[in-house]
């Protein structure tokens, strides 16, 4: 959808640059928010494929879960560092007891979700969320979905990553993780991914 999107953007703006040469000069003025607004949305568009091409590549690496009442929040997660716009908490594969926070680390395409797991967001905003599909390891890297209306299939993908401070200490080998979870870690992009 995204490079039918990018397609999309340029191709209308090009079009109504031609149609605006062959047609009287008012009809520019019609024109002129989509010729000041479609490069800014190509612009996200390009923006987005980084994203993207990390989605596919955790889809292919992962099976998908799907999960019940995440606790999720907005405020400052206090085991992350750096820049979060918005945690999940998930299980950790390893050690059941354990959940481990899970942030967005780009404001781009966030909002849905922000409405969603704010502390006062209303309730039937708050039940879109309380199901979750999700696929990756939150030891390093996740995709999170909200389900369909009728929660056969995912929608609303959004790359969710590990920013726990190794400042203490943590690594990977002390939230479970063995070589060969650690190397799915790299085929999905973490780096450096070490023990």
């Amino acid at each position: 959808m995204n490079v039918v999107g990018l397609i999309g953007w340029i191709g209308g703006w090009a079009a109504l640059l031609g149609i605006s040469t062959y047609t009287p000069n008012w009809v520019v003025w019609i024109f002129m928010p989509y010729f000041v607004y479609g490069p800014y949305r190509a612009y996200i568009q390009v923006r987005y494929f980084p994203a993207a091409l990390r989605m596919r590549r955790i889809l292919r690496t992962y099976p998908w879960q799907v999960l019940r009442n995440v606790p999720s929040g907005l405020t400052k997660h206090p085991d992350v560092t750096g820049r979060q716009y918005g945690w999940f908490e998930i299980q950790n594969p390893a050690h059941p007891e354990q959940r481990l926070p899970l942030v967005f680390p780009q404001h781009l395409r966030t909002e849905w979700w922000s409405r969603r797991i704010a502390p006062r967001a209303r309730p039937e905003l708050k039940a879109q969320i309380e199901v979750v599909w999700f696929v990756g390891d939150p030891r390093f890297i996740g995709l999170i979905a909200a389900p369909t209306p009728n929660g056969e299939a995912p929608r609303r993908m959004h790359v969710l990553q590990q920013q726990m401070g190794a400042e203490d200490g943590r690594s990977f080998a002390d939230w479970g993780a063995t070589p060969e979870d650690i190397e799915r870690g790299r085929r999905v992009g973490i780096h450096p991914a070490q023990p």
